[in-house]
């Protein structure tokens, strides 16, 4: 929450330059302390919907210990579902057509499994750019993570992903741009304010949109890898869009879970190679415990019993997680800014004196 210049104290405005939020008194008498309403469009598969639900909550719920957040879940009728999950839907998720009646503060789009590369080509496309072009007029701000990312850059942006000779997939090390790329530049975007100026990200993609890609739509790059692979960035007005390329929502062990799924399609044959680990995430006894599994499954095979279990409980205990802290403090800044400019009316975006062109003010 924003300090409130309530006299002359030199110590504001040095604030203020350091890019530090301080209201006027004026402002601040126009601000209407009040829930929030955030809404998660999940795109995920059956398997990983709840799951993903869970990550996207707890990052809302940890990012401000003060303000009351409000998240409505709803997907697209286009996505195949099992019976079940469509049981699972009717019964806690809401509408797109009732998310509008009631607005939004913000919105959260998530990524999802598709065929092929295509994003044009999968059934979801058409609703999906309907429900950003109704954002985009009625929400003060949409984060994008993975596949929303790539969706908004080629339809709103022409920016087409591109396929990678191999899957990225992994832990990487990021920085924020600004620190690396200008050490005199101290006002941060204040999405990154006060975060670690190195970190942790994870990804797991097949396609990536490259550095020059975003800057060649005048997109702010916010923080990259030390190879220039883009995770966080924003539209060209610093806040409208919020691009994750990666996943800091992702539990420890997700990319377990994602490991596992790949041995097991290996094993029924739907995959010719034996999945490679994940980089930068697990330990040296971790990979000697599933280079063993994988020994001890090609031994059963080969005499004709039954497969070993997977050993994920053994394997999950020693995983580390190195960039949940990181991920809280930004969803945190990215709620504190929703806050302080977004209009009491949830179906106006702005609040009165707020340009919609530079909705930060940024310089």
């Amino acid at each position: 929450m924003p300090l409130v210049a309530h006299n002359q104290l030199p110590s504001f405005e040095r604030l203020r330059d350091e890019g530090i939020k301080v209201l006027t008194p004026v402002t601040a008498q126009h601000q209407d302390i009040r829930e929030l309403h955030i809404g998660l469009l999940n795109m995920m598969p059956d398997a990983a919907l709840s799951a993903t639900e869970r990550q996207f909550f707890r990052l809302i719920g940890e990012s401000n210990p003060i303000a009351q957040f409000y998240v409505h879940p709803f997907t697209l009728d286009e996505i195949p579902r099992s019976d079940k999950a469509r049981d699972y839907l009717s019964q806690y998720y809401e509408s797109f057509e009732d998310i509008k009646k009631m607005g939004l503060d913000a919105l959260i789009i998530t990524g999802a499994n598709v065929s092929g590369s295509e994003l044009s080509n999968q059934s979801f496309w058409k609703p999906l750019i309907e429900v950003f072009d109704w954002a985009w007029n009625n929400v003060t701000s949409t984060l994008c993570s993975c596949l929303a990312t790539h969706a908004v850059m080629e339809f709103r942006y022409g920016q087409k992903r591109i396929l990678q000779d191999k899957k990225t997939w992994g832990v990487f090390a990021h920085h924020l741009v600004a620190t690396k790329s200008n050490k005199k530049h101290s006002k941060q975007h204040p999405l990154i304010k006060d975060i670690n100026t190195r970190f942790d990200v994870p990804h797991s993609r097949w396609n990536v949109v490259t550095s020059e890609q975003f800057k060649h739509k005048n997109l702010k790059i916010l923080v990259e890898s030390d190879d220039e692979m883009v995770h966080l960035a924003t539209s060209p007005d610093g806040f409208r869009h919020v691009l994750f390329q990666g996943h800091p929502e992702y539990d420890p062990i997700s990319l377990l879970k994602e490991y596992k799924r790949e041995v097991m399609l290996y094993q029924q044959g739907q995959l010719e190679q034996y999945p490679p680990f994940p980089e930068h995430y697990l330990g040296v006894f971790e990979k000697a415990i599933l280079s063993e599994y994988a020994f001890r499954c090609d031994e059963a095979r080969q005499q004709g019993n039954e497969l070993p279990e997977f050993p994920e409980a053994l394997v999950s205990q020693n995983i580390d997680i190195t960039w949940h802290d990181t991920a809280v403090e930004v969803v945190g800044n990215w709620m504190g800014l929703i806050y302080q400019i977004t209009h009491n009316d949830r179906h106006i975006p702005f609040m009165d004196d707020i340009d919609p062109e530079n909705p930060l003010n940024l310089e």
